[in-house]
Order: structure tokens, then C-alpha cells, then sequence
């Protein structure tokens, strides 16, 4: 790529940027769209609708930048939970590492960089038409002492990325603590999930569990909620919801004029009474059948050996959660009990086959999923070279040779095929993730954060390094001697890939500012009466951390990964976290609302990806200098990896147990400060139903529905 196509590329992307913030702050000024831009205003009631038609509603504006930065942190705290902090961490903690990077390579490492000469002789004449390759490592003649340069700054950025980490990781440790302290009583905090409850003859799974844990247990128990056999209850309650869903559809249809005109016994009304009728009396008997089945289910005891179990003091519950219940160690199994509304309850209808079935086919659909990414990663860089392109699709040759659209396929389209696609990766890791039998929603978007972290390591990351190498890799293995030489060029020459996908991802991030598919819903269900306002629920959405998470680590791999090789990247870096920054801030004061709190268990996996995109940039470093021939280089950067890991490891052990569970002294600390809290009582009553499975809840979706069609309840 070179530098004039970069900059089409920039171009576009800086005017997209600058479009959709301009149109996000005309759209939010007007009538009808609080609920698509400021859905937790709506919600808390803080929400002004315009009294009055104003020309200034009409005109862009950069008030709304303002307003999310001036919150503070604990405002943050307050409306997002921990999570939600350790969220904008990300961004404050790349911001600084970025700041310190961009100003070492812009102003040190690209100068030197340029004025190499490896590749091609100066010229500032006509840098428009320069490769990228000339501001990357590669045109640094090898041998040279300015290869020190680059030397230095690998260890000044370890050091620095170090520092930071630990700054943070110590920071949030302490919030951590102090959230926990200041917070109030929670169903999870004295609660624990039981599951391989042996079977005794005579006595119910629910006997089982209270005997045993009076017997075990007896100053610290309060109570349990066994689990039941629900699939069958389920199935039915969403075919109810799905007939109400159609019936409510059918009766907010308009009657037009030709309703009018064909009305009788034989016209479309006539068709449309008789529908509607048959729906009714469909869900009716579908109520029916829902309450019967909760009926059966309560009498049958068709229970699962899993419970929920709660003790009267956190200290009790965690003391029951460490300890190993059983001399048999598959047996009373203990695990951390989430959050009530945390809970995925379908998961517990899933027998121990069907899940362990599921887990190997997620495994072999996730390679599956990464090979496919890989084709397509191949095809995706060849869009950047030219030369490939024109042998691949032969009659684009005459096309091709137009500067403008040349620029836009080597500088834009590669880019933006890459991000459109892996936009559809998210909720399939999501999906897999789902599969696998997690009991709460937030371990199954950890587990899919996970899994896309590997993804976007693996097939945006190294499957967009290695294709761009396999462009040569026949040259080669038929020219052995060759290969320092080309690792030399065309690893670094990557970058110009990643440029323009950091560029495109200014573009991908402002439009979380639009919502642009919130915002055709919404005016699609004001425009058309096919929606029931008093029966449909206004909810307010939560924003996906599984999915925009690994996408701002991905740009730090980068930007690590490439600080010595090719340091043009890093000023885009910088730009997209401070376009992330005030947009995130944004979204998380105005839309998005937290349906769980994890306590910041995101940032291990943060810390975790920067030591190895610190461990990356290493072994990249040693490489580069062998093969530019300074091997005294080479081998004083060999420690940085090791001190790197050997830090890894004093903050695995110093800062991640205390994300993993909370220290006796905090818990004892907590519970004595409860023990003249006056609502304790009735924090103790509702504690009793807290993980009461909703589902026995009873529906009243037909006309029909009234009292005495309530189910009869579980009381265990």
C-alpha cells in the first residue's frame, strides 16, 4: 500500500466519523428518538422530551461530548457497576501506554525508519507515492547502529506497559473491596449452587439437601431452592408468547378500505374474525396447559440434583463454598452461586451427556469457524496487492489502473470486508458459548470474551500475517537463502493492513453512537400499528462485553505488536481509544444499563492479553534483530520475555485471587457491620425465594386468564 492510498483511506474514514457524530447529535434532539439514544433517561424518568419545534435541534452539535466527560468515576460506579469501570480502565490504561508509544515512535523511530535507505533511496519529493514499507524496520539497512533505537524503546515500553498494569490492576483491586464494602445486601453474596446430590431411597432431593446441611451446617444455614426438570414447561411458555405475539400482530393490523368492501362471511374480515378467533381459544388452551404442567411438576417433583443454597452470613457461604463437602469428591459439588437474575436457568434442563456432547461439538464448530475466517483472510489481503488481485480477476485490469478506485480496493475494501464480517462473529461465540452449560449469563459472555479473544488473535491477527507471507512462501522454499531476507520486509510490511483497519474501525465505532438498526425499529414501530404499546415492555439494552472487549484488546495487540516495526500505526491507535473513550462514556450514561455485575472479573483477562502482546512484541523484536543482523540485540532483548513473565506471575498471585473470591477479613468485616442493620430480617425473608425459577410465574396473555388460573407453586 502507499501512503496516498493510506490516505483515501483516512479520508473516508475521517469524514464517516465525523458524519455519523454530527447526525447522532441532530437525531437525539428530536421527538420520538429518547427511546433509541437515551433509553436509561426514559427509564429513570430523567428524560426531556423538545416542548417545541427549534432550528437549533436541527444544527449539529458537540454539547453531548460535554456531558459524558464531566461524570466522574463513582458517577460511572453508580450507573454501570464495576463492570462498566473496568470497562473505560481499558481505555484510560491504553490511552496512557499509546500517548507514551505515539510520542517514542513518531518523533524517534520513524525518522529513523525513513531515512534507512534498505528499501529505496530518499526522496521527499514524492512521498504520496512511497510505499508504507518505507516507514517500517525494513528500511533499516541491517548492521545498523540506528537499530539501538528501536532496542531502547522495546524496553522503555516494557517497562512502562509494566508499570501501568500493575498501577491498575492494584487500583482496581482496591475498588473491588471498596464496592463490595459499600454495597448492600445481595442474594449471591449468601448463596452457593449444590450440584451431584446423591440420591438417598425414601427422601426427596430436597430432603437430602436440608438434612444435610442442618447436619453439616447447622449455625450457618438458613435455606434452599432445588432445581427442577423445566424443558417441557418452557417449550410451552414460548409457544404461548410466540401465539400472543402473532395474536397481538393480527388485531393491531388497520382494517383498510378493502376490509370494508369483501366485510361478510366470505371477506378478508370475515377470515381475519375467524383468525383472530382461533388464536384466542389456541392460547387459551396453551395457558392451560402451561398451568397444568407447573402443577404437574410441583406435585411429581420432578427435581434435578442441583440447589441453591443459602447461609445466614456471607462468611458462611463462602466457608461452604471453599470446603469439600463429600469424601467422595463428585459428589455435593459446590460453585458460586450468581446473581438471581443472572441466572440461565434453561441450562439446568440440560442432563450431563447432552452437555458434555455439546462441548465437543462447540469445540470442533470453533475450528470449523476459524478456518472459514482464514479463507477468508487470504482473500481479504490480496484486495491489497494490486499485482495478485489483477491475476486472481484478470478482466478488473482496465478498472484497476484508475487511481482513485486502485486507492479505495487496496486502502479501504480490504478493511472494511474484514470488519463488516467479523461483526457476525460475536453472537456466534455467544451462541457456542451458551451451549456449553454455563449457569449464568455473565459466565457465558466471559466464555465467549474468551473465545473471541482467541478469535480475533488468531483470525484477524496471525491468519492476516501468515496469508500476507504465503504471497511468497513459494519463492521461498525454492530460494532458502532468501528467507531472512523476506521475513525481514514482509512481516513489518503488514502493518499497512493493520493501518487501515485501525482507520476503518473509527467508522465501526461511531456507529455505535447511531444505532442505526435501534433507530429503524423504533421508527418503524411508530410509523405502523402492528406494535401493542400497553403489551409490549420497554427494555433497555446492555452493552455486549464479550464482543467490544477483545476488539479494543485486538488494537492494543497491535499497537504493541507493531510499536518497533512499524510506528505509523500508532497515532490511529491513539485516535480510535479517544474516539472510544467519550463514545463508550456516551453510550454507558445513556443507554445501556447493566443486567449483571461481575465485580470487574474482565480486567484478569486484560492484564492477561497485555502480557501477551508485550510476550509477542518480544519475540518479534528478537527475530527482527537477528534477522537484521544484530545479534548482540537479539540477545539482550532475551530477558525482557522472561522478566516480563516472571512479572505476570507476581501479579497473578499478589492481585487475581482477590477478583476470585473476597478475603475472610472482608467478609467477617461485612457481616458484623450487618448485624444492626434493622432490614436484615427482610433481606432474610426474600432471601427465601430469591432463586425461585421465574418460569413458575403464571402468564395471563389471554382475555380468559384471571385468579384462579394461577399454577400452584414449589415451595421447596
Amino acid at each position: 500500500m502507499i501512503v496516498s492510498a493510506l490516505a483515501t483511506s483516512v479520508g473516508i474514514n475521517l469524514g464517516l466519523t465525523v458524519l455519523l457524530c454530527a447526525l447522532y447529535s441532530v437525531l437525539r434532539k428530536q421527538r420520538g428518538n429518547l427511546e433509541v439514544y437515551a433509553p436509561r433517561l426514559v427509564a429513570d424518568g430523567r428524560a426531556r422530551q423538545p416542548s417545541q419545534f427549534n432550528i437549533e435541534n436541527l444544527l449539529p452539535s458537540t454539547g453531548w461530548v460535554r456531558r459524558a466527560w464531566d461524570p466522574s468515576e463513582d458517577d460511572l460506579l453508580g450507573a454501570s457497576g464495576l463492570d462498566g469501570v473496568v470497562f473505560m480502565r481499558i481505555f484510560i490504561f491504553s490511552l496512557r501506554v499509546f500517548s507514551v508509544a505515539a510520542v517514542v515512535g513518531i518523533f524517534i523511530l520513524l525518522p529513523v525508519n525513513y531515512l534507512g535507505d534498505q528499501l529505496r533511496d530518499i526522496d521527499f519529493s514524492d512521498i504520496p507515492n512511497k510505499s508504507l514499507d518505507l516507514f517500517t524496520i525494513s528500511n533499516v539497512k541491517d548492521g545498523s547502529n540506528r537499530l539501538w533505537f528501536h532496542f531502547s524503546a522495546a524496553y522503555l515500553i516494557t517497562v512502562i506497559v509494566c508499570y501501568l498494569l500493575y498501577s491498575e490492576y492494584k487500583y482496581l483491586s482496591s475498588k473491588r473491596i471498596a464496592h463490595f464494602i459499600a454495597s448492600k445486601p445481595l442474594p449471591h453474596h449468601f448463596a452457593i449452587l449444590v450440584r451431584g446430590i446423591p440420591l438417598r431411597d425414601g427422601s426427596s432431593i430436597s430432603d437430602t439437601v436440608e438434612s444435610f446441611f442442618m447436619e453439616y451446617h447447622p449455625s450457618t444455614y438458613l435455606c434452599h431452592t432445588v432445581v427442577h426438570q423445566t424443558s417441557k414447561l418452557r417449550r410451552l411458555i414460548t409457544d404461548s408468547e410466540n401465539l400472543y405475539r402473532r395474536l397481538t400482530d393480527l388485531k393491531s393490523s388497520p382494517r383498510t378500505p378493502e376490509n370494508h368492501r369483501n366485510g361478510g362471511i366470505l371477506g378478508l374480515f370475515a377470515k381475519k374474525k375467524d383468525l383472530l378467533g382461533s388464536y384466542e381459544k389456541k392460547l387459551e388452551d396453551l395457558e392451560e396447559n402451561v398451568r397444568v404442567e407447573q402443577s404437574d411438576i410441583s406435585v411429581t417433583k420432578e427435581e434435578i440434583p442441583a440447589a441453591f443454597v443459602c447461609f445466614k452470613s456471607r462468611y458462611g457461604a463462602a466457608t461452604a463454598l471453599k470446603i469439600q463437602q463429600s469424601d467422595n469428591p463428585i459428589e455435593w459439588v459446590t460453585e458460586e452461586a450468581p446473581e438471581p437474575n443472572d441466572v440461565y436457568w434453561p441450562f439446568f434442563s440440560t442432563s450431563f451427556m447432552q452437555r458434555w456432547i455439546s462441548k465437543l461439538v462447540v469445540f470442533v464448530a470453533s475450528i470449523f469457524l476459524i478456518i472459514i475466517f482464514l479463507l477468508v483472510a487470504a482473500f481479504v489481503q490480496g484486495l491489497t496487492y494490486l499485482e495478485q488481485l489483477e491475476t486472481w480477476l484478470p478482466f478488473l485490469k482496465d478498472i484497476l489502473k484508475i487511481t482513485v478506485v486502485s486507492q479505495i480496493i487496496t486502502g479501504y475494501l480490504p478493511s472494511l470486508i474484514l470488519h463488516v464480517l467479523s461483526s457476525y462473529v460475536p453472537p456466534i461465540m455467544k451462541l457456542f458459548s451458551t451451549m456449553q452449560g454455563y449457569i449464568a449469563t455473565s459466565q457465558i459472555e466471559k466464555s465467549a470474551c474468551d473465545k473471541m479473544l482467541w478469535f480475533v488473535i488468531w483470525s484477524i491477527f496471525f491468519a492476516n500475517v501468515l496469508t500476507g507471507s504465503a504471497t511468497s512462501l513459494l519463492q521461498i522454499i525454492l530460494d532458502p537463502k532468501e528467507i531472512p531476507v523476506r521475513l525481514a520486509v514482509v512481516v513489518p510490511a503488514q502493518a499497512s493492513f493493520f493501518i487501515a483497519y485501525v482507520v476503518t474501525s473509527w467508522t465501526s465505532l461511531s456507529s455505535e453512537l447511531t444505532r442505526t438498526m435501534a433507530l429503524i425499529c423504533n421508527l418503524i414501530g411508530k410509523h405502523c400499528s402492528c406494535k401493542s404499546d400497553e403489551d409490549d415492555e420497554f427494555q433497555i439494552p446492555s452493552i455486549s462485553y464479550h464482543s467490544e472487549i477483545p476488539r479494543i484488546l485486538l488494537f492494543g495487540l497491535l499497537g504493541l505488536t507493531y510499536f518497533i516495526l512499524a510506528p505509523l500505526i500508532l497515532p490511529f491507535i491513539l485516535v480510535f481509544f479517544c474516539i472510544g473513550y467519550i463514545i463508550y462514556r456516551n453510550q454507558l450514561f445513556n443507554v445501556y444499563s447493566p443486567k449483571y455485575d461481575t465485580g470487574g472479573r474482565f480486567w484478569p483477562i486484560v492484564h492477561n492479553t497485555t502480557i501477551f502482546s508485550l510476550i509477542l512484541m518480544h519475540l518479534v523484536a528478537i527475530g527482527i534483530f537477528g534477522l537484521k543482523k544484530v545479534p548482540l540485540a537479539s540477545s539482550l532483548i532475551l530477558p525482557l520475555p522472561v522478566l516480563t513473565l516472571l512479572f505476570n506471575e507476581y501479579c497473578r498471585k499478589r492481585f487475581l485471587p482477590i477478583f476470585e473470591a473476597y478475603s475472610a477479613e472482608t467478609l467477617i468485616k461485612k457481616d458484623r457491620a450487618d448485624q444492626n442493620d434493622p432490614t436484615m430480617g427482610e433481606f432474610f425473608d426474600k432471601l427465601v425465594t430469591a432463586y425461585r425459577d421465574p418460569i413458575w410465574m403464571p402468564i395471563r396473555h389471554s382475555p380468559f386468564s384471571n385468579e384462579h388460573n394461577s399454577p400452584l407453586l414449589h415451595s421447596s
